[in-house]
């Protein structure tokens, strides 16, 4: 048996001790603080104190708006449509309801072509700036873009009127060439007979009826018809898309921005081509921020007042002649145009609209809040 030696000395490291520093303990910190304090600095509680106050601000202002617009309209809203047909005379004998519907359907036909042609140039240009531009042109690029941004809209109205619109009269002349007869095609064509009926000739079975029944048909033959000068519903589109443009590229190039560099390299180093990666990363990761970008262009396109009533010729008609002038008007243009000689129940009126405007814009963003957050749950960046 072997014996072990219970004397043999065990050396133990020595720790060295932690030399003193000035920074004070949490339990120092904390008696610092002055009694009755809840651990707060008194920094922490002013902050807190004007972000509550901001943030309270916010729903008051837009609850005294809500308010002003809902007592200044109260009696348009129960006053009689026949009765207001009658005292207000630029509304052409129509209800408030009717000139309400018909201006609606003008502020939402306007911003929808403005989305559908600044969308696609607005991400292609946030592409071309994040993905495919060196740094240094690229900020250049990014400062011209804001830049577009701070452009007043009254300047756009002007250039719109003065210099778009010659331009765009034998483009708009070359697509009525184009598009009428292939909507005579599908539509037909009216012709009025002798006795002074009207009958429709040609189209596709049931799109002939559209068209000969119903006004607001959008694929009528009249659609593309371009009537000079060129003050129409699209030239309006376009002004607004052109407005709108900067701030949806913006927003997302900002988000393109943040697409994580891990994952760029990662489809890249598995053989993907730029393209490739850009489609199957690049847009999924920021298809949230673009959904988002466009509903912020949107309200900024519905609340547009100057450009529109300096470029496009109003009219109160509810159909798609997209290019003929004096066809349709806008909610916010319409109130610009009447108000300054307005008085007593016209006044009211217009505001009513104006309630009417603010509703809708709430709408609008409740509905752009709801699709981020979906598209945000399932987006790429969370896969």
């Amino acid at each position: 048996m072997t014996n072990v030696d219970s004397s043999t000395d065990v050396k133990v490291a020595e720790v060295p001790e932690t030399p003193p520093t000035d920074t004070p303990t949490t339990d120092q910190r904390r008696a610092s603080l002055k009694p009755g304090s809840g651990g707060k600095r008194t920094g922490d509680k002013l902050f807190g104190g004007v972000s509550t106050v901001a943030g309270i601000s916010i729903l008051v202002l837009l609850a005294s708006v809500f308010t002003f617009l809902l007592l200044s309209s109260g009696n348009i809203l129960v006053t009689p449509g026949e009765e207001l047909a009658e005292r207000i005379g630029f509304a052409r004998g129509m209800t408030f309801w009717q000139f309400a519907g018909v201006t609606i359907f003008g502020t939402l036909l306007a911003s929808v072509i403005a989305l559908i042609i600044a969308v696609p140039f607005a991400v292609g240009i946030a592409l071309f700036i994040s993905h495919y531009t060196p740094r240094k042109l690229a900020s250049a690029f990014g400062y011209v873009i804001d830049l577009l941004a701070a452009i007043p809209s009254v300047v756009f109205g002007l250039w719109g009127m003065w210099t778009l619109e010659p331009i765009m009269r034998p483009i708009f002349t070359w697509f009525s060439s184009f598009l009428t007869p292939i909507l005579e095609w599908i539509s037909g064509t009216p012709e009025k007979l002798e006795n002074g009926e009207q009958v429709w000739n040609g189209g596709l079975p049931g799109f002939s009826y559209a068209a000969a029944n119903w006004e607001w048909w959008p694929l009528g033959p009249e659609a593309a018809a371009f009537v000079p000068p060129g003050r129409n519903i699209l030239m309006g589109g376009i002004i607004l898309a052109i407005m709108i443009l900067p701030i949806i590229t913006s927003l997302t190039r900002e988000v393109f921005l943040q697409t994580p560099r891990l994952q760029e390299e990662a489809s890249l180093a598995l053989g993907a081509t730029r393209w490739e990666m850009i489609k199957m990363v690049v847009l999924p990761h920021g298809r949230s921020g673009i959904v988002s970008a466009s509903m912020l262009g949107l309200g900024r396109a519905l609340g547009e007042t100057m450009a529109l009533l300096m470029v496009l010729s109003p009219g109160l008609m509810v159909n798609f002649n997209l290019m003929s002038p004096g066809q349709h008007s806008t909610i916010a243009s319409q109130i610009a145009l009447r108000f300054p000689e307005a008085s007593g129940i016209e006044s009211d009126f217009l505001i009513a609209l104006g309630l009417i405007l603010f509703v809708i814009t709430f709408v609008v963003n409740f509905i752009a809040r709801s699709i981020v957050a979906r598209y945000a749950e399932f987006s790429g960046a969370n896969a």
